[in-house]
């Protein structure tokens, strides 16, 4: 079975360490904040403008003028602070935020990363990722292994419009855990999902799989 967004996301949250400043993309992502272990002191950071991001909340909490980057309610902590989105990028392009776990419609086994752009597609813009994967200290991209018309997402090389040259350190997927080295262009694996199989992941990967 491969692993569901919830399980992708208590993976992504595996990275997570104690200490560490981390910043969370729109997607699946944002549901790292539901699995952060209770051992480990982590603050999430939103772009536009907060820091010691809380869960979800339940229905009765809802706060409509609490929300993250993509516009979700959230919840504050006791910690939380809230400032300028200005002083926020700040922080990113200062190289303050230890973390980045980011959504993805292309990695290239070089590290580069395209998730901001598809051609003939209307966006507003690219948002702050651009400024994310330049300025993080890790980037760990939570994606599905493959697109809606079956095609790999981990690929030689990019064809979409690049967020960031050489700069993903890791992905998961549903089918897996992996580090990408960047150096051989080749993937990593670090944990399978329960009854995926290694064969499987190699024919739905356009790069080297180490198992």
């Amino acid at each position: 079975m491969a692993w569901t967004r919830e399980e992708m996301a208590a993976q992504a949250a595996r990275e997570l360490q104690d200490g560490y400043y981390v910043n969370l993309g729109i997607g699946i992502p944002t549901l790292v904040a539901n699995h952060v272990p209770t051992d480990i002191d982590v603050v999430l950071q939103s772009e536009n403008g907060m820091l010691g991001i809380g869960p979800f909340p339940f229905e009765d909490d809802v706060d409509p003028d609490l929300i993250n980057a993509g516009k979700q309610t959230v919840t504050a902590l006791p910690t939380s602070s809230f400032f300028s989105s200005s002083a926020s990028f700040a922080m990113i392009r200062g190289g303050h935020i230890d973390l980045a776990i980011l959504g993805a419609m292309e990695v290239a086994g070089n590290g580069d990363l395209a998730n901001w752009s598809v051609p003939g597609k209307m966006i507003k813009g690219m948002g702050g990722a651009m400024d994310l994967v330049a300025g993080v200290k890790r980037v760990v991209v939570v994606m599905s292994h493959i697109d809606k018309a079956g095609s790999p997402k981990i690929v030689p090389r990019c064809t979409l419009p690049l967020t960031g040259a050489g700069v993903v350190d890791a992905i998961i997927s549903e089918l897996g855990r992996f580090n990408l080295d960047r150096a051989t262009e080749s993937l990593i694996v670090q944990d399978i999902a329960n009854g995926v199989s290694l064969e499987e992941i190699r024919q739905k990967t356009e790069i080297p799989v180490i198992g």
